[in-house]
């Protein structure tokens, strides 16, 4: 058991989809979709490699 505040763990900013917003402050939201958008370019960026990457091996097995 920690004495001190500054030994506990940090708290991950996290948001799990669905969930109540109503006790969650206007600057935890602004966070949380911040959070959010920087995962979606994450996700985006993820797709178009891998689309490419298929794209690239389809185009050499045609031949």
């Amino acid at each position: 058991m920690a004495l001190f505040d500054e030994e506990r763990p940090k708290k991950t900013l996290a948001h799990e989809i669905g969930c109540d917003l109503s006790m969650i402050s206007v600057d935890e939201l602004v966070a949380r979709v911040a959070l959010l958008k920087e995962e979606i370019a994450r996700l985006e960026a993820d797709i178009k490699a891998k689309s490419a990457s298929k794209s690239a091996a389809e185009s050499l097995f045609k031949k």
